[in-house]
C-alpha cells in the first residue's frame, strides 16, 4: 500500500505531531550535547593537533555552517524525492554520523563527520518543519509550530544537562545518546505520510507555484530570521565574555546566566499564541525585535551578576517569539509544491545568521574601533529601529486585517 495520501481523504493526529516535534527536536542535540566537551576535546587534541584551537570549536559551529548550506538542496530534495523518505534516511545518517566522534582518534575526521552531521540536520529540520505545514493548516498549524519551537528549547535544556553529566567521566560517552534517534525510524515508517496535491487540469504545478509564491512576505521572512538570529547568538556567545571582564569566573554562574536564557525562550515561545491572536504578526515582530533590543542594550549596560540576568531573561523573551512568529508569515507565503524548497531556504537563514553571529560583532567592532560593550550598543540600535518599523507597519500600513492572520 502507498503511503502517499491527499490530504483531503487523511487527518493528521497526534501521532504524526508527535514524530515530528521530537524529529525537529533532535536539531538543538547536534550542539547542546557537544559544547560543554570542547575543554576536554582541546586538553585531548592541543598537544598533539597544532590547529586544535580552531578545530575543536567546529565541532559546535561546523553543522550549523554545513546546515546552512545544505538545507536549500534538502528542500529541493524534499519537494522530488518526498518529504517522508529523506526524513527516514536523514534520521539514520543523523544517529550514524552523530556517534561516530566517539569512535574517532582523529581531530580532522571528527570535524569532517560533524560536517556531514549537519547536512543531516538540515534535511531533518526541513522535513519536518515542511511537513508540519502540509499536514495542518490555519490555527492547527500556528498550534504545532509553537509546539515545535517549544520542544526544541525543553529538549535542548535537557540535553544540555545529560550531556555534562555523562561528559565528566569522557568527552566521548555523550556522542553515544546520538544512536537514540534509531528508535523514531521504524514509527516515521509506519505514521508518517506522504501529503499529494492534485494538479488542476491544463496547468502544470510548477506554473501553479510560481504564480501563488507570496515572494515580498518569503523575502521579508528570510531577512528577519537571519538578522534575528545574528541578535539571538549575541547573547550566549558574547555574555560569558561580559561576565569574565565583571570578575564572574563560576562555570555555574556562567552556565545559569546561559540556562536562564534557554529557559526565558520558552516563556517567549508559549506566549506567543496569545500576543499573536490579540496583536497580529506584524506587531508580534515589533515587540519581539523591541525585546531583543532592549535586552541586549541592557547587557551592554551591566554592571552586576544580576542585571546580567535580567538582560538575559528579557532577551529570551523575545528570542521565542521570533521563530514561531517569522516561520508562520513564510509559510504561508509558500504553495505545496515549493514548499519544500522554501523552508529549506529558511533553515539556511536560520542557521547562517548563528554562525555569522560572533563574525558580525567581530567585524563591528574592527571597523569602529570600538569595544564589545558599544558594539552590542549599535546592533540593540539597530534592532529598536527595525522595531519601528514593523510598528508603523502594523498600525498604519496592514491594520486590522494583520490581526489574528488565518494561516493556510
Amino acid at each position: 500500500m502507498s503511503d502517499t495520501v491527499n490530504l483531503s481523504t487523511k487527518a493528521p493526529g497526534k501521532a504524526e505531531g508527535s514524530l515530528l516535534v521530537l524529529g525537529s527536536s533532535l536539531t538543538i542535540m547536534g550542539a547542546v550535547m557537544v559544547a560543554p566537551m570542547l575543554p576536554k576535546m582541546g586538553a585531548e587534541f592541543g598537544p598533539s593537533e597544532p590547529q586544535a584551537d580552531m578545530l575543536v570549536p567546529l565541532a559546535v559551529t561546523g553543522p550549523a555552517l554545513a546546515i546552512a548550506i545544505v538545507a536549500p538542496l534538502a528542500g529541493w530534495l524534499a519537494d522530488r524525492a518526498g518529504r517522508k523518505k529523506l526524513l527516514i534516511i536523514a534520521t539514520f545518517l543523523y544517529a550514524l554520523l552523530g556517534f561516530l566522534p566517539a569512535i574517532l582518534n582523529d581531530l580532522g575526521s571528527i570535524v569532517f563527520s560533524r560536517l556531514l552531521f549537519g547536512c543531516a540536520e538540515a534535511a531533518i529540520m526541513t522535513c519536518c518543519t515542511t511537513l508540519i505545514a502540509d499536514y495542518w493548516h490555519g490555527e492547527n498549524r500556528m498550534k504545532f509550530v509553537n509546539y515545535q519551537v517549544v520542544s526544541i528549547g525543553l529538549i535542548g535544556s535537557i540535553f544540555f544537562v545529560i550531556g555534562g553529566v555523562l561528559g565528566e567521566s569522557s568527552w566521548r560517552t555523550p556522542f553515544y545518546l546520538y544512536l537514540l534517534p534509531l528508535l523514531l525510524i521504524p514509527f516515521m515508517m509506519k505514521v508518517l505520510w506522504e501529503p499529494v496535491k492534485k494538479a488542476v487540469e491544463g496547468m502544470s504545478q510548477a506554473s501553479q507555484s510560481d504564480e501563488k509564491v507570496a515572494k515580498l512576505p518569503l523575502f521579508i521572512g528570510y531577512g528577519m530570521i537571519l538578522g534575528g538570529m545574528v541578535l539571538n547568538f549575541i547573547v550566549p556567545i558574547q555574555t560569558p565574555t561580559l561576565l569574565v571582564e565583571m570578575g564572574v569566573v563560576s562555570t555555574t554562574k556562567i552556565g545559569i546566566s546561559a540556562g536562564l536564557g534557554l529557559l526565558a525562550t520558552l516563556i517567549g515561545s508559549l506566549s506567543w499564541p496569545l500576543l499573536r491572536g490579540t496583536f497580529g504578526i506584524p506587531f508580534c515582530n515589533s515587540i519581539l525585535l523591541a525585546l531583543l533590543a532592549t535586552g541586549l542594550w541592557l547587557l551592554s549596560c551591566a554592571t552586576t551578576y544580576e542585571n546580567v540576568l535580567v538582560a538575559v531573561t528579557i532577551h529570551g523573551i523575545g528570542a521565542g517569539l521570533l521563530v514561531p512568529n517569522v516561520m508562520a508569515e513564510v509559510m504561508h507565503a509558500l504553495p505545496k509544491a515549493v514548499r519544500g524548497r522554501g523552508i529549506g531556504g529558511f533553515t539556511s537563514c536560520l542557521y547562517l545568521g548563528q554562525f555569522v553571529s560572533p563574525i558580525i560583532v567581530g567585524a563591528i567592532m574592527a571597523a569602529s574601533a570600538s569595544d564589545l560593550r558599544s558594539t552590542i550598543v549599535k546592533l540593540a540600535i539597530v534592532s529598536f529601529v527595525i522595531a519601528g518599523i514593523w510598528l508603523i507597519d502594523s498600525l498604519f500600513i496592514r491594520g486590522p486585517r494583520a490581526k489574528a492572520e488565518a494561516v493556510t
